[in-house]
């Protein structure tokens, strides 16, 4: 019996679902939600993420190291330079399916990651796999991308050059040599503080996982450990989805986003925000915001300050339901399970926008599937798969909060009147009504809150053609355009004091205005390629330069274990035009120690010199206070500059997944009389955003 909201329903399962549910509620439960309670609410008290790992006895280390070299020597001669184009390309291809092996393997010896006995037998076949692996390769071979069954792999990031592993299911039928394209579904794990790469890939080498629907390949994303797919978490996702669109022919049209616990987080979050990409989402049990979930599930009192509450928004679901009017939607939870909690304030949320949420109910269940229910769940997405993504719904209801998502199907905001507050466009598709023009195309958009946006449809996909007419209504104004003749369509609005204008915004060429991928806050720096910029020079005194040290030794440490890569680190003094032209650069010091700090500290809103931090009419002494940024870099307004800091959450929220959101705005001044604690880096003396100009907002 599957229970849901308003009537619950028997049906037939196939043996294929009997199966696969056993399979589903076995691994799920490998996983479940956990958190120490009450002591995980002291921030004094912080246990270590990860933990420390078991002693590993010396025989096996000393095998592990050994096997490391002749694999590292492989690797080594793989990224060498080829005179060969052909024989180049092929190896820049499927390199990363093995540097992600020997990385795994190599991290967890330095950094003592091997958590249980199973571990190390994971990483001696992980030095076998990638031993035969670098030896095909330079062979000139690569078997295993054309293997069925569960297949590991990797890809470069962008963020920080770091190779991240992914786990495949490719079914039995496929055929690489075919033209039909599949479904793909993904899956985002449950919370793991033990799930090391070695242990990841260890599982995606032997367990099938949770979900194996037929003629489909099933994408398992590592998501750079355990944040709910949230920052460089998130953009794992897109790099990891990309990286499988290069390799297989992915229906792009049926792909379905899923997840259990901290997963479904994750499901949640990616359905609201990327809600165009996909063709459903079937979230489990995981939370869908961040506040009534830590007072419902971790009984913490919360005392959040007005810009963590605004941040708040950039993770809340709740906020951004309106998104899943384009989206097909099959939640579960289990009756018993405290984690019902994420499923229920959705459907709260939904029913304010008209929608219903399908959030199906295993009876008596705690944190795992029922059986029925994963068998509905199995017969509802391959119904909704069968009709594919509606790629021009002829309706959209599109809400934001940031420029970071910014797009559904046909409609792009370019521009908001203010971020952090709602924006929204609706944006309808049909014919006018007889008294305005007889049968002619229109379409009709009411946006709030926004500056600026693009209606855009892809060649062929413009369903008026290239000669009918049309009418766009922006708030009752009226254009008349046509499409192309390729049957694509483009055209660009912005906001004027007169009203709506149709075209691009004119820009003065030094005039700054938040955009997409440049709206802050300071944590958006690093959902793209970031290098910390190390001062060589002096500070101005010496409480400053400890504190320097200290947290850019921290920030250093943190990406590591919290996001699994080694951050690119330069002295200031080796920075180059390269540098400056691919990465945010993040300075750490004052500008008396970091030269590329000195060269632009006159161009930023937050004024810095040896004596005092001005931030419009407020003055901060030097000695004892320290600014931190995020502002498009004057050397290179494409890219942002960040002024000493790492990503904002910090050892206490490690504790919660629902905690690892932003805390902090565009800017703060930190008082350096209260030392760095495992909440806040010091005292916050001051912290705001911004405004759309990238300016202090006006008293």
């Amino acid at each position: 019996m599957v229970w849901m909201r308003s009537f619950s329903w028997s049906l037939p399962v196939t043996p294929y679902l009997i199966i696969l549910c056993l399979v589903t509620c076995a691994t799920v439960c490998q996983t479940p939600a956990v958190a120490d309670g009450p002591t995980d609410n002291k921030g004094e008290q912080v246990r270590p993420v990860p933990p420390p790992g078991i002693a590993l006895p010396d025989a096996d280390k000393d095998a592990l190291t050994v096997g490391q070299e002749p694999l590292q020597t492989k690797l080594d001669e793989l990224q060498k330079p080829h005179n060969d184009k052909k024989i180049a390309a092929f190896r820049k291809a499927h390199i990363a399916d093995v540097a992600v092996l020997s990385g795994a393997v190599k991290d967890a010896i330095t950094y003592g990651e091997f958590h249980n006995p199973n571990d190390i037998a994971s990483a001696k076949g992980l030095l076998q796999l990638g031993i035969e692996r670098s030896d095909q390769l330079l062979a000139g071979k690569a078997p295993w991308a054309t293997e069925t069954g569960l297949v590991v792999r990797g890809y470069q990031s962008k963020i920080d050059g770091s190779y991240q592993p992914y786990g495949l299911v490719i079914p039995a039928n496929y055929n690489f040599n075919g033209t039909d394209k599949v479904r793909l579904d993904i899956w985002c794990h449950g919370r793991g503080e033990t799930l090391s790469e070695v242990s990841f890939l260890g599982q995606r080498r032997t367990q099938v996982g949770p979900i194996s629907p037929p003629n489909t390949i099933v994408l398992h994303l590592y998501g750079r450990y355990c944040n709910a797919n949230k920052l460089a978490g998130e953009i794992d996702c897109l790099e990891a989805l990309a990286a499988v669109q290069s390799q297989y022919r992915i229906d792009e049209d049926r792909i379905v986003m899923r997840g259990f616990s901290m997963g479904g987080a994750a499901a949640w979050q990616f359905a609201v925000h990327y809600t165009d990409l996909f063709a459903a989402a079937a979230p489990g049990a995981g939370f869908s915001e961040t506040p009534d979930f830590l007072k419902v599930f971790q009984k913490e009192t919360l005392n959040p300050t007005p810009y963590e509450q605004t941040l708040w928004h950039m993770y809340d679901c709740p906020d951004w339901c309106a998104n899943l009017a384009q989206l097909p939607v099959v939640a579960y939870s289990g009756e018993n399970d405290i984690q019902k909690q994420a499923a229920d304030i959705m459907e709260t949320a939904l029913a304010k926008e008209k929608i219903q949420l399908i959030h199906l109910i295993g009876p008596k269940t705690g944190h795992s599937y029922h059986p029925d229910s994963a068998a509905e769940i199995e017969r509802r997405l391959a119904s909704i798969v069968a009709r594919g993504r509606n790629r021009i719904p002829k309706q959209i209801e599109f809400v934001t909060y940031s420029l970071r998502y910014n797009h559904m199907h046909w409609v792009q905001i370019d521009g908001l009147g203010k971020h952090w507050e709602q924006a929204r466009i609706s944006a309808d598709l049909h014919y006018l009504t007889p008294d305005v023009t007889i049968n002619e195309p229109q379409i009709v958009i009411n946006p709030k809150n926004v500056t600026d946006f693009t209606l855009a449809m892809e060649p062929g996909w413009f369903p008026y053609g290239s000669r009918q007419r049309v009418t766009v209504l922006v708030r009752g104004k009226i254009f008349e355009l046509r499409g192309a003749s390729d049957f694509s369509f483009n055209a660009k609005f912005h906001l004027t004091p007169e009203g709506w204008k149709h075209g691009a915004r004119p820009i003065a060429p030094d005039t700054l205005r938040k955009q997409p991928g440049l709206q802050g806050p300071i944590d958006d720096a690093f959902l793209d390629s970031f290098m910390f910029v190390k001062g060589t020079g002096k500070t101005a005194n010496d409480k400053v330069g400890k504190w320097v040290d200290a947290e850019s030794a921290r920030a250093v440490d943190h990406w590591r274990k919290q996001f699994r890569g080694q951050a690119r680190v330069k002295n200031d003094t080796d920075i180059k035009d390269e540098d400056i032209a691919a990465h945010n650069l993040v300075l750490w010091g004052d500008p008396s120690s970091n030269a590329i700090l000195a060269k632009i500290a006159d161009k930023l809103p937050i004024k810095w010199d040896a004596k005092q931090i001005t931030v419009g009419t407020k003055t901060y002494a030097a000695d004892k206070h320290v600014p931190l940024l995020i502002y498009p870099n004057p050397l290179n307004p494409k890219k942002y500059v960040v002024l000493n800091s790492g990503f904002t959450f910090r050892d206490y929220d490690y504790l919660n997944n629902a905690r690892q959101v932003p805390k902090l705005p565009d800017w703060a001044v930190i008082d350096l009389d209260t030392p760095p604690n495992p909440r806040t880096p010091g005292k916050v003396a001051a912290a705001d955003f911004f405004n759309e100009e990238w300016q202090l907002p006006k008293p």
